[in-house]
């Protein structure tokens, strides 16, 4: 019944997966549906012109988007969308090996031991069999045959470990390469300096530059103090809001009424020209904007952005404690100009507390109240209970594909559903915790919602579906094993639906594109379709790399259990390395670079789940009644933390931070450069709070550019 009800959601979800991907290569090539599909072209200029006559190649599905897709190599990836692309390209490589191997070894040797194995009936019965006849579970107690299941777990840890370290080699080294290669940014010769002492009788910008010229005056190049610009951001707000409904009305995107009424919503007051009533309005509000500018300037925040002339010497900076107290004068590196997250440089040290708190609090709040999903989830893929609770629908739910439906494919596909707000929240908990950087609060996004999804989509749907009355057995660590080893084996099928529901079709909308796609034909049905206004989409590695991680660690826990998820997870990591691959060239465009800083998550994820596995390979061997196998897997969790710590002193430290050696020869490699003044006189305006340096809207106005170029050219 279970295997039925699992072949009908693989069925489904196949067929959604190649619905998707056939209206994906025909409505990609459709004139104007280069703006979805394409947005990164069109920021690049490299949309081709399209013309609205009659074309019947454009009515025929083609694959040649995944031959453009495999094309780039990893240096043209790394040159032309960033480390951070790469990092995550290459997240999906490792995982393909890693699975790969997996596969191999779990379907042509565990999974016919498994399929041997006599704990359950109906042998040569194979329509009839559950899931539990190809898992770990069929195996007899104490049969000689574990030891197989043994030597996997110790093989594919060894085949695990081995190809994360190369990786780790590997993007260390295209780390130094990058940076190398890459042109000076401002952030290389920045640094944030807080807790400024207040010295009476002198401005911050004043105590900040007496102190860096005394103490650092062969390399300190200039500051820019941080202020108070809260209330200016409303107003700016308001003003840009204002500019596009006006270049809308100018451009002739919207219908053009040639006056309205000045009055309460344009019903009421005097009669005026549409243009110059709009004109006059940000006229006001650039008034009103200087205004603040003029009043900002005393309101200074004991932070600053200290620029200098090499690289080293900001390192220095960073790395040596300034001042004697060492609560002042405190040094971090700077983000980039465009990553920085200005709202929280004025809250004081006892709000970042309290926010911190509060985020801890709702996080902790959040994974609670999430439960009542899953075990609503669990409800359905188990007909008996839910018999049990709606009895009502007995005759209902004895249908063969009502029940199949239910039981293989509604489960993750409701869960799924649920795990689509989490995201933007882990965000939002984030930005509150008072980070200077959008890229610490989307990695500090993408660790919270990593933890939730591990311990709801997981660690919960086990236990409320196999062990809700055991749970206080956890209050004794040495049940851990087994009671992990009695609960995961038994939702091998719940989690083989949720990678297709979750992963294939999951990756098949994403090259889709559905939202955007309807939002579009919308925009272009009421005729507000504006591309002066046109924005390219950040590239969401928050949530896509704790998808990834998440797939990992159920193959990694499932690969002695029940190998039959393996090829299904396989297939999902080799769509999505074409898919985000085409993504990335095409669709996203990366608003920031981290330089490869979310790899040390993919580094604890990957020793989390082995881990995991060991743990539950010691529960498993001891349920079977094989203590001899149980004992020996201890030593393998602890050799797995000693080369995870051995990893974390050969490579993590370089994704931190760069070493002296490379600091120093790429200032000696610019010091031969003629534009070195040049670069200077851009560092000294760079940190510039855009508030504070906001340009003129009204007066000038040049159709051509849009808001956001002319405030940086201010």
């Amino acid at each position: 019944m279970i295997l039925s009800a699992l072949l009908t959601s693989v069925g489904i979800n196949l067929g959604l997966c190649f619905l998707f991907f056939t209206l994906y290569s025909i409505l990609r090539k459709q004139p104007g549906n280069v703006t979805v599909y394409g947005p990164r072209l069109i920021q690049d200029g490299r949309s081709q012109e399209e013309t609205n006559a009659f074309n019947l190649e454009r009515l025929l599905p083609t694959a040649g988007w995944v031959r453009r897709a495999l094309e780039p190599t990893n240096e043209d990836i790394l040159s032309n969308l960033g480390l951070d692309a790469l990092v995550f390209i290459r997240v999906l490589v490792f995982s393909i090996r890693v699975f790969s191997f997996a596969s191999v070894v779990g379907i042509f040797i565990l999974l016919p031991v498994n399929y041997m194995g006599t704990e359950f009936e109906e042998f040569f019965d194979l329509p009839k069999k559950s899931l539990d006849s190809f898992s770990i579970s069929n195996v007899n107690d104490g049969s000689n045959k574990l030891w197989i299941h043994f030597s996997a777990i110790y093989i594919f840890t060894a085949v695990v470990c081995y190809l994360l370290y190369c990786e780790h080699k590997y993007l260390s080294s295209k780390r130094i390469d990058h940076f190398y290669s890459s042109k000076p940014q401002p952030h290389e010769f920045t640094v944030l300096v807080s807790g400024v002492p207040v010295v009476s009788g002198n401005s911050i910008s004043e105590t900040v530059e007496s102190f860096f010229r005394e103490y650092h005056s062969s390399t300190y190049l200039s500051h820019v103090v941080v202020h108070r610009t809260d209330k200016l951001k409303a107003l700016m707000n308001d003003a840009e809001k204002l500019y596009k409904k006006l270049t809308r009305v100018k451009s002739g995107s919207i219908s053009r009424q040639k006056s309205m009424r000045d009055g309460f919503l344009g019903m009421f007051g005097k009669k005026v020209d549409v243009v110059d009533h709009y004109e006059k309005k940000l006229e006001k509000l650039e008034d009103d904007m200087r205004l603040k500018q003029s009043l900002l300037a005393g309101e200074e925040v004991p932070a600053a952005f200290v620029s200098f002339r090499t690289r080293h010497g900001a390192a220095i900076a960073t790395n040596i404690q300034q001042g004697i107290d060492p609560t002042q004068w405190l040094t971090e590196p700077a983000p980039e100009p465009q990553d920085v997250h200005w709202p929280f440089f004025t809250a004081s040290f006892v709000r970042r507390w309290i926010s911190n708190v509060v985020v801890f609090v709702a996080f902790v709040a959040l994974i609670i109240l999430y439960v009542i999903p899953v075990v609503l989830v669990q409800g359905l893929a188990n007909l008996h209970q839910l018999e049990t609770w709606f009895p009502f629908l007995k005759s209902i739910l004895n249908i063969k594909v009502v029940s199949q439906v239910i039981t293989g494919y509604l489960p993750s596909l409701i869960y799924q559903l649920f795990l689509m707000i989490v995201p933007p929240i882990m965000l939002l908990l984030s930005s509150m915790q008072g980070y200077i950087s959008h890229s610490q609060i989307e990695k500090s996004a993408c660790i919270k919602l990593l933890v939730f999804t591990i311990w709801n989509s997981f660690f919960a749907n086990v236990l409320s579906g196999s062990a809700l009355y055991r749970v206080n057995m956890f209050l004794e660590p040495k049940n851990i094993p087994r009671v992990l080893a009695a609960a995961v084996p038994a939702q091998a099928s719940f989690f083989i639906s949720y990678v297709v529901t979750s992963g294939w079709t999951g990756l098949s909308s994403e090259i889709f594109r559905l939202v955007p796609l309807i939002w579009n034909f919308v925009m272009k049905l009421f005729g507000k379709e504006d591309d002066k206004e046109f924005e390219v989409p950040p590239t969401p590695f928050c949530q896509e790399i704790t998808s990834i991680l998440f797939f990992g660690l159920l193959g990694t826990t499932y690969f002695f259990l029940s190998p039959l998820i393996l090829p299904f997870l396989l297939v999902y990591f080799c769509l999505g390395y074409v898919i985000y691959r085409n993504q990335l060239l095409n669709v996203y465009a990366a608003k920031y670079e981290t330089g490869g800083k979310f790899w040390p998550i993919v580094h604890n994820s990957t020793i989390f789940s082995l881990v995991l596995m060991h743990v539950i390979a010691i529960g498993i061997f001891g349920l079977k009644e094989l203590p001899l196998a149980s004992s020996l897997t201890i030593p393998l969790p602890i050799l797995t933390v000693l080369f995870s710590i051995y990893c974390q002193r050969r490579f993590l430290a370089n994704f931190k931070s760069y070493p002296t050696e490379c600091l120093v020869n790429k200032d000696k490699a610019d010091a031969r450069e003629q534009n070195k003044s040049e670069f200077y006189a851009k560092l000294v305006v760079a940190y510039r709070d855009p508030a504070v340096s906001a340009s003129r809207y009204a007066r000038g106005i040049s159709l051509e550019d849009p808001p956001l170029l002319r405030s940086n050219q201010g």
